[in-house]
């Protein structure tokens, strides 16, 4: 049978319909709210009475909170929006972050900060799995890789807008700014429609949101394992070169003092350009596993550069930041596979686990880097920061390739299946 032709104009209203742009937008503030912290992590604590070296040791501190409270809300979103709902997650998970938010804002110790980022993530963790699950099974196969590079490319836009409004405002005012946000967006959200995918799986009453069921079969538990591997670099990159830029810029010798507001907004402007690239290259080329494996080249270059290359100016620093975010930019087409690897009943559960294990593997790499920088080798002197970062992101750039060639090609694939148990 043939298939209907998908025009320009067509394809321009799929993407205009209000659950994307909805999806789009409070992936926006998601990342607003998640980057923000990268951004006032300095002046938060030093506001706090921190210094010296307690700047790193307690900015890995609130980091790690922060990507535990997205390890657990992870699981918990991901199991909601598969049991009752897409829009259940949309709604419960915002309403969580946003008042998480201003509440950080009134933090007067460092504790609590690390527990209201702790907050924070459970409702974070949310947004980004339950957006695209309910995007890829609205659209039609054919442009629902337009559709999650939409939701993905405003979410880094949110992530600019963060350094340029903790530019203009205060660090407390600009959790407030985010946080009233994302409760605006409550608002226009109530007229968002549920997928007709999920509501045919309820009707069908098929078991929903069984996570164990990632588990209890080889195939499936292999995809799942290869999907997380398969972004553990772009959170490396994140969560390590980007986030604590000012220590390497003073290890590799820059000039000039290295801001990390200025580090993530050169990165997040590139990884805009990467999202929108990546995009658009699988939809030209019809294929997600190619232009990812492309990306993931481009990473392991400018790893190399930033490391490794004499980045004695700090505007060539940047620059170089800007593109380890172009690279970066395969974030949506992972995301993408991660939802259409699996069947409608286990879809929001892999969609929403996946992105924030990876997020979450930031723990266990900032811990190696930690250990690592301090290591004594044969010379007698600690390995130092540049070098534990090099050995980290060659291994997760390796473990990423080898996982992606063992993923199927998704591209072409029907999305109105389940999972049998």
């Amino acid at each position: 049978m043939a298939e209907h032709p998908i025009t320009e104009r067509t394809t321009t209203g799929h993407l205009l319909r209000i659950p994307v742009m909805v999806a789009a937008l409070g992936y926006l503030v998601d990342m607003y709210d998640l980057f923000l912290f990268s951004v006032v992590r300095v002046p938060s604590l030093k506001a706090l009475g921190v210094g010296g070296d307690r700047l790193l040791e307690d900015g890995i501190l609130l980091l790690n909170a922060q990507m535990a409270g997205l390890l657990i809300g992870g699981v918990f979103w991901g199991i909601l929006g598969d049991k009752k709902g897409r829009l259940s997650v949309l709604f419960g998970s915002i309403l969580i972050y946003s008042l998480a938010n201003i509440a950080n804002g009134f933090v007067t110790s460092v504790e609590q900060y690390a527990w209201l980022r702790f907050v924070a993530g459970l409702g974070l963790a949310g947004e980004l799995g339950a957006g695209i699950t309910l995007v890829a099974e609205i659209l039609p196969k054919e442009i629902r890789g337009y559709g999650t590079t939409l939701v993905a490319t405003m979410g880094v836009l949110g992530a600019v807008l963060a350094y340029f409004v903790a530019d203009l405002f205060a660090w407390r005012v600009s959790y407030f700014i985010g946080g009233g946000l994302g409760l605006l967006l409550l608002l226009l959200r109530v007229r968002v429609f549920e997928s007709g995918i999920f509501v045919k799986a309820k009707e069908q009453s098929v078991q929903r949101g069984n996570i164990l069921m990632l588990f209890n079969d080889r195939g499936r538990f292999a995809k799942y394992f290869g999907c997380i591997l398969v972004g553990l670099p772009i959170w490396f990159v994140v969560g390590i070169l980007i986030t604590f830029s000012p220590e390497f810029g003073q290890a590799l010798g820059v000039i000039q003092p290295v801001e990390a507001g200025k580090a993530v907004v050169f990165a997040f402007s590139g990884q805009v350009l990467g999202d929108l690239a990546s995009g658009l290259l699988s939809q030209y080329f019809r294929s997600r596993k190619k232009v990812i494996r492309v990306f993931i080249g481009l990473s392991l270059c400018f790893v190399g550069v930033y490391l490794l290359a004499p980045l004695e100016e700090v505007a060539v620093f940047y620059a170089v930041c800007a593109c380890l975010g172009f690279a970066n930019g395969y974030w949506a087409l992972f995301v993408t596979i991660a939802a259409e690897l699996f069947g409608t009943n286990l879809r929001a559960t892999v969609a929403t686990t996946v992105p924030n294990f990876v997020r979450g593997a930031v723990i266990p790499l900032t811990a190696l880097f930690i250990q690592l920088k301090n290591y004594v080798g044969s010379s007698g002197q600690p390995i130092g920061i540049v070098y534990s970062a090099l050995a980290i992101g060659l291994l997760t750039l390796a473990v990423a390739l080898v996982a992606l060639h063992y993923l199927d090609e998704t591209f072409r694939k029907d999305l109105n299946y389940v999972e049998e148990n």
